[in-house]
């Protein structure tokens, strides 16, 4: 089998490390380098463990101006970045470079649309990728050609999902998803679902009616141009009173739908090669990181 392409969520790992290291792990100046020797270290042991042809860290929008013009509400939750880490988060991309790992950025979109983009090219040639991340909304992805590695539960181990794996995580199947958290809504995102709808009864629905606007369909709500919608369908789900609230809600649930597809975005194409560690374990010991330098240098 083909090595994969390793796509990596950046900011999630960024993210990640900070906030499950102590501060006391200081850099050369002084300051808190947590976030990136957990994601540094993370990259690598996905790397032991895939083995793959080339290694891509995703960037993107933190403010994630696209969405947010969609829904306002998207993100406006989330605390700002602590000091600390942005400084960590403004040197992991040259860091990441000195690896030989390729860095991609989704100008006004997100990491996940970069890692969404480049799995999907991939894919469309035969070849594979390995997504490591820990957003619900890329097992989207996921197909004979793509897995995501994400969190088990507590503690730093990652697991591998696959599309049986999607079903058995969140109900519904990959390509499902998307409209899933559209009904569902996403918590951790801000997109807020369509009320009364969690994730069990959006499930049922979807697995008797496809996809949102199937969903819509039953619920006798009008169609996205405006056509009038039929007599509502109960059933597996589907109650008289969630019915109605689906029609009241049918605009929002297709706005957040929008706010959660993953976009197709011109992405520079990955070029294979190999992880750099002596070039990595140069760049980690300038920043500070001597022993994660020491043990580069001994592998």
């Amino acid at each position: 089998m083909a090595a994969p392409l390793l796509l990596l969520d950046l900011p999630w790992l960024l993210y990640r490390a900070h906030f499950a290291l102590p501060s006391s792990i200081k850099g050369a100046d002084g300051e808190p380098i947590g976030a990136l020797l957990g994601a540094v270290r993370t990259i690598l042991a996905e790397i032991d463990e895939h083995d793959p042809v080339a290694v891509c860290c995703a960037t993107g929008a933190e403010d994630a101006t696209e969405r947010v013009a969609l829904l306002p509400a998207y993100h406006a939750h989330r605390e700002p970045m602590p000091d600390a880490l942005r400084r960590r988060w403004d040197q992991a991309p040259a860091l990441c470079e000195a690896f030989g790992w390729a860095v991609r950025d989704g100008g006004a979109w997100e990491a996940d649309d970069v890692i969404a983009s480049l799995a999907a090219e991939r894919a469309a040639g035969g070849g594979r990728s390995v997504i490591v991340t820990g957003d619900r909304d890329l097992m989207a992805c996921v197909g004979e050609h793509v897995v995501v590695r994400r969190p088990a539960g507590r503690g730093p181990g990652l697991v591998t999902v696959d599309a049986p794996g999607v079903v058995e995580a969140v109900g519904v199947r990959p390509d499902q998803v998307t409209d899933l958290i559209a009904l569902r809504g996403d918590p951790s995102d801000g997109i807020p679902g369509v009320p009364g709808i969690g994730a069990k009864t959006a499930a049922r629905m979807l697995a008797v009616h496809g996809d949102l606007e199937g969903v819509l369909r039953a619920a006798g709500a009008d169609g996205p141009d405006g056509e009038p919608g039929g007599e509502a369908v109960h059933g597996d789900g589907l109650t008289p009173r969630l019915a109605g609230v689906l029609r009241d809600h049918a605009a929002d649930a297709r706005r957040d739908r929008q706010v959660a597809q993953l976009q197709t975005l011109d992405v520079d194409p990955v070029p294979d090669g190999p992880t750099d560690r002596d070039a990595g374990a140069a760049a980690a010991e300038a920043l500070g990181m001597d022993r994660l330098a020491k043990d580069l240098r001994a592998a």
